[in-house]
């Protein structure tokens, strides 16, 4: 499937830094994360990530997100984005910028 390019520029894709990460109770696959996106922007994100990175790993990382997608309900959580992240097993890794950026940065 495509998609125009038009539709495309309606993702708003920016990278936050995680600044704390538990996991979610009951749950194996579930980390609820809460990211700072500059400007006092703050979200709290559910991801399932558990079976790849620990709290621990995630913590203080700036990572990519997309951040105007509708909220979801997971788990009695509020998710307010979704973690872009590849590969799965020992090819999981998650998209961060090279080399540190201002929080809320904009892909372009």
């Amino acid at each position: 499937m495509t998609i125009s390019f038009d539709d495309f520029k309606k993702a708003d894709m920016r990278v936050g830094t995680v600044t704390f990460a538990e996991h979610v109770p009951e749950t194996d696959k579930l980390l609820r994360l809460e990211v700072d996106f500059g400007e006092d922007k703050k979200r709290q994100i559910v991801s399932g990530i558990a079976e790849y990175v620990t709290p621990e790993d995630i913590t203080g990382r700036q990572l990519l997100f997309v951040i105007n997608l509708e909220p979801r309900i997971i788990r009695g959580l509020a998710s307010n984005g979704m973690l872009m992240a590849v590969g799965e097993g020992e090819t999981f890794s998650l998209i961060t910028p090279t080399k540190q950026v201002a929080p809320g940065s904009q892909v372009r």
